[in-house]
């Protein structure tokens, strides 16, 4: 939504259906997306505007007014599939208001008779470390105890998952062919569980597993948020369209086998982002470039989202 001359937010969701795509992440509760959904059946992940984290934590009265204007007053006419408490927060100052966010929400979810949509928090990569995936662990302490949250709750953890800053962070060890998925043969063993890794998308969404099974998590699934490819604004021989054009379709073609701590079970994920955002402020110029579609909703390069 931060780009220059987009479509009207119903034409959006009319692109979406014409290109199959069934669920969509929107970061604040936008009322016009909201009205322009209904009866869409576009599955919705919906973020809590990060400014109200400490509100929302403190006063169980105000998460029942934000669930009451930005969930009950759509549904069920919104397919509201998540709520993300917060994006990337965690670790930070405010981390500590995610978890009784998360509580009030769902509490205020349970009394609105709105158990279904599934409370989380959206975690950037930031959250764990340790190679290879068997070692992976959580690095901030908040995230234990949400672990053990969405584990009670039935709900899956939120990752954020970008090969591509692996890969430009630590271009010494990483090959690009791993991170595009264009690796011929096996690139990393992990003789803890003796699984074969090809690509590094499937290396660190195992890594957040393996962490979620050291903080009690361990039937926690992982929706990944968040992936992309920039298509400019960084290094020109690696944020090009056609690298953009080749991580992404990989990716829609990969995530439905699983990974290989946890083959056959598709992994839910969300490409960013459907357009550029060129009114992007702070951040790498790259961060205004993962759009896969023109404000003219013509593709930037084609893709099949089937």
């Amino acid at each position: 939504m931060l780009g220059s001359n987009l479509p009207q937010r119903s034409d959006v969701v009319k692109l979406y259906q014409s290109n199959n795509i069934g669920a969509m992440r929107i970061y604040w509760p936008d009322q016009p997306a909201l009205q322009a959904l209904r009866g869409s059946k576009i599955q919705l992940i919906v973020d809590v505007d990060n400014q109200n984290l400490q509100a929302l934590a403190s006063d169980p009265n105000f998460a029942s007014s934000w669930v009451q204007a930005n969930v009950q007053a759509y549904a069920p006419d919104v397919s509201f599939r998540y709520i993300a408490v917060g994006n990337e927060v965690i670790p930070g100052d405010k981390a500590g208001y995610v978890l009784p966010a998360m509580q009030n929400i769902q509490n205020a979810l349970s009394a609105a008779g709105l158990d279904q949509i599934k409370v989380s928090t959206s975690v950037s990569q930031g959250v764990i470390s340790g190679f290879p995936p068997s070692a992976g662990e959580f690095t901030d302490q908040a995230m234990k105890p949400i672990a053990q949250f969405l584990a009670s709750n039935g709900a899956p953890l939120l990752a954020n998952v970008y090969p591509y800053f692996s890969y430009i962070d630590n271009k010494a060890n990483i090959h690009l062919e791993y991170a595009l998925f264009t690796s011929t043969g096996t690139v990393v063993n992990d003789p803890q569980t003796n699984c074969n890794y090809q690509n590094l998308f499937d290396a660190i969404v195992d890594t957040f597993y393996s962490a979620l099974e050291k903080a009690g998590g361990s039937d926690v699934p992982i929706v990944v948020s968040e992936s992309g490819w920039p298509s400019a604004g960084g290094d020109p021989a690696i944020t090009t369209v056609a690298n953009a054009q080749t991580y992404n379709q990989n990716l829609i073609k990969h995530v439905g086998q699983g990974t290989p701590k946890r083959p056959g079970s598709a992994v839910e994920t969300y490409v960013f982002a459907m357009f550029d955002e060129d009114q992007k402020t702070g951040g790498a110029e790259t961060e205004k470039h993962f759009g896969m579609f023109h404000p003219n909703q013509q593709p930037a390069y084609q893709i099949s989202f089937s």
